[in-house]
């Protein structure tokens, strides 16, 4: 029985504008591609901002030195594009490396096979080929219309001035304290004396901040030079050598031959609607099964009950039981959480941007790169390390990954939805989707709504506020635990959308979430 309080009641406004919206989960980030879409910029423009913004002000959950995917929709073209910058393994990595230990499970967020200490879950010898960097890079290249270093300058800003590390951080800080004292220089980053996070006293009114400023100069060389920098440059040169350094496969070469990817994306038909997400090494596919699935499941009415539920968990036990299986991301647990971070941009002409990034876990390998200031990806995690699996370790491999940015159509309605949250993302973007396209709610409805999280494993998490026919016949069908939505862990995902609608752009966040924020252009 949770102990947190019942009677609290919680909702974000929905922001509503005939000019742009950046729905993100900081407020620091939205107000950043605010201002870029108010000073005439383009929805990508302000992902641009917004992503290098993020790293900053959310270090612990994607950066420069991660990965993800995005979905773009050009009003002009009436298309959608999807931006693939997944992470790879090292082509030095060699798979000997990481002996079985023989000792359980790894721990953190797969179940795979213990390795001997960890050394695919935490440390150098789990930082992959980032591609965050490559991946925005090329977007901007392609639709973007404000110059490359003017849209670094906020995220340049914010890492001289430090991030204020509030309660919230010193919360997300605490969590892995004992993780990060194991490298000197994360420690140096988030610690105090290596023990405890940088904070003030609960009553203090006087700041602790983060020293960023070797970020900062990062960011700096990196707006300067361009993107390529940090694959080809002094920057590439400097990362590659860090992690070598602390015992890592990552190479420069590596770095020179990354290349991230504007590919067609997956188009799905559902209903009298449209879904567009990522064709592959996503959740996109696994989003396109799901939604087959509830079309042959149920009939929509007025609002989601007891039908629509049912078919929200079979449609997604269905969908995980295929992806663990045939895509090479079996068993995978999210027992810890994930290191993600989504958001969602539209401009007053109505292009869109929805945007996943990620370390992986939380603080990524949980490693500082001195010589950059970044925190590193722990990408070679995403790989079973027991050889003779789908997904089994291997040198210069693509990762698979959970991110699932979706565009969404349907008569004059169009939104740009994602989530952060490990598996937990693709059950919230379904629903949302669902929540859109099937009963017509507002956005706002949408996302106060009451979830579900089915995501492989035979136990639906469900949110205690849903009506309790919909728990009863949940029960009936499965194993059934509820929760409540809170700001701190997270039983769901943490999602972000923007939706145009009737010549006006709106903008949503996740209401847990206590950074997170719509913003509109002035």
């Amino acid at each position: 029985m949770s102990s947190f309080s019942r009677s609290q009641i919680v909702r974000k406004p929905v922001a509503v504008t005939r000019g742009g919206v950046v729905a993100a989960q900081h407020v620091q980030a939205a107000e950043i591609g605010a201002r870029v879409l108010h000073e005439g910029g383009d929805a990508v423009d302000a992902a641009v901002a917004v992503s290098f913004a993020m790293g900053v002000v959310e270090p612990w959950m994607s950066g420069p030195a991660g990965g993800g995917a995005m979905m773009v929709w050009r009003a002009d073209e009436a298309k959608p594009h999807a931006v693939f910058y997944g992470m790879r393994s090292p082509s030095g990595l060699d798979p000997r490396d990481f002996p079985l230990s023989g000792q359980g499970q790894a721990s953190d967020l797969f179940p795979w096979k213990a390795v001997v200490d960890d050394r695919n879950v935490h440390g150098a010898t789990a930082v992959a080929v980032p591609g965050l960097v490559d991946g925005i890079g090329i977007a901007h290249g392609r639709w973007g219309r404000m110059p490359w270093r003017e849209l670094l300058q906020p995220a340049v800003a914010l890492a001289k001035r430090g991030l204020h590390v509030d309660w919230y951080a010193a919360l997300l800080i605490a969590s892995a304290t004992r993780i990060l004292a194991k490298d000197r220089d994360a420690a140096a980053l988030f610690l105090e004396d290596g023990q405890w996070p940088t904070i003030a006293g609960w009553t203090a009114l006087a700041e602790k901040r983060l020293d960023m400023s070797r970020m900062a100069d990062t960011l700096a060389v990196l707006a300067e030079r361009g993107h390529r920098e940090l694959y080809d440059g002094e920057i590439g040169e400097a990362l590659a050598g860090d992690v070598q350094a602390k015992g890592g496969s990552l190479a420069f070469a590596d770095l020179n031959a990354y290349r991230a990817e504007i590919q067609t994306p997956l188009s799905i038909s559902y209903r009298d609607a449209q879904v567009h997400v990522p064709p592959a090494l996503t959740a996109g596919p696994t989003l396109a099964d799901a939604l087959a699935g509830m079309e042959a499941l149920f009939e929509p009415g007025g609002r989601p009950e007891e039908g629509a539920f049912a078919a929200y968990a079979d449609a997604l036990s269905a969908a995980y039981e295929r992806r663990l299986s045939g895509m090479g991301d079996e068993n995978e647990s999210g027992k810890a959480p994930a290191s993600t971070t989504h958001f969602s941009v539209i401009d007053r002409h109505g292009n869109m941007a929805a945007v996943t990034q990620t370390l992986l876990s939380s603080f990524g390998s949980r490693v500082v790169s001195p010589s950059t200031g970044l925190l590193l990806n722990n990408g070679v995690m995403w790989f079973d390390p027991e050889p003779g699996k789908p997904n089994s370790l291997a040198p210069d491999k693509r990762c698979l990954m959970n991110v699932c940015p979706a565009i969404g159509e349907k008569g004059d309605r169009r939104f740009a939805v994602g989530a952060s949250g490990g598996r937990k993302i693709l059950p919230a973007v379904t629903q949302l989707s669902s929540f859109l396209l099937d009963f017509d709610m507002s956005l706002e409805d949408a996302f106060h709504h009451p979830r579900i999280d089915m995501s492989g494993g035979a136990t639906v998490i469900a949110d205690e506020t849903l009506a309790p026919s919909v728990i009863e016949a949940l029960r009936a069908q499965r194993e059934v635990v509820t929760t409540r939505r809170t700001v701190f862990p997270y039983a769901f995902a943490c999602p972000a959308a923007v939706m145009r609608e009737g010549g006006l752009n709106m903008g949503a966040t996740e209401i847990m979430s206590p950074w997170g924020d719509a913003v509109a252009e002035a």
